[in-house]
């Protein structure tokens, strides 16, 4: 479930936002400022920012550039400023779309979705890197400290997903659905078995990674 970050000092437009998020199927957290927006940002992983531009103790443009400068994670400016140069020094801070106010709900979740997918696309070949753990979604493979794993392909895909979803606590129920797809008639139980043979293959040093979240599921930390 992608999951969106709302800024703005106006709490009915992130409630709107919000409300129709959930109809979409993204989970949404609020900010009703440039400050509290980038707290936010460092602590969690966001898929798209949905920013305002006049906003108190730092304004959206200024909130961009900060959050471009820690996270690769797409923005939306959602604005009552109508001016070109205001779209076009928002596009040259490194937004990724301007939606002008009043605007269509139905619309602006729309442009998310592109934006998530097209975001999305251009990074599902990267590969991840934690000290000497590197896992390469494409070429299909796992490395720790240069010896390649010898990982069945569902382990592949659970690890890849965990890592891609690092820092999230993950259901069991999420984790079947993502990498054994809806489909499968399995238990629960099934995750654990992989998690400990994931474990297991990662070695003392790196199944530090893999943390259990008591009563829910797993989480890939760092």
């Amino acid at each position: 479930m992608a999951k969106i970050l709302i800024v703005d000092d106006e709490i009915k437009i992130r409630e709107v936002v919000k409300e129709y998020a959930k109809l979409y199927g993204y989970e949404c957290d609020e900010a009703k400022d440039g400050m509290e927006a980038l707290d936010m940002v460092q602590a969690n992983d966001y898929d798209i920012v949905v920013l305002d531009i006049m906003m108190p103790r730092l304004d959206g443009f200024a909130t961009c550039k900060k959050i471009k400068a820690l996270k690769d994670v797409p923005i939306i400016i959602l604005s009552a400023r109508h001016e070109e140069h205001d779209k076009l020094f928002g596009f040259d801070s490194g937004i990724d779309d301007y939606v002008t106010k009043p605007f269509s709900p139905k619309e602006l979740m729309a442009r998310i979705k592109v934006i998530i997918d097209r975001h999305n696309t251009e990074n599902k070949n990267d590969i991840m890197t934690f000290e000497g753990l590197v896992i390469d979604p494409e070429g299909r493979q796992v490395t720790l400290e240069g010896n390649k794993l010898n990982l069945t392909p569902k382990e592949i895909d659970l690890i890849v997903y965990l890592a891609k979803n690092r820092n999230i606590a993950l259901s069991r129920e999420k984790l079947l659905d993502a990498v054994w797809k809806y489909d499968y008639s399995g238990d629960e139980r099934t995750v654990d078995t992989h998690i400990k043979m994931l474990r297991h293959n990662l070695g003392e040093k790196y199944r530090k990674h893999i943390v259990t979240v008591r009563g829910m599921g797993y989480k890939f930390e760092v």
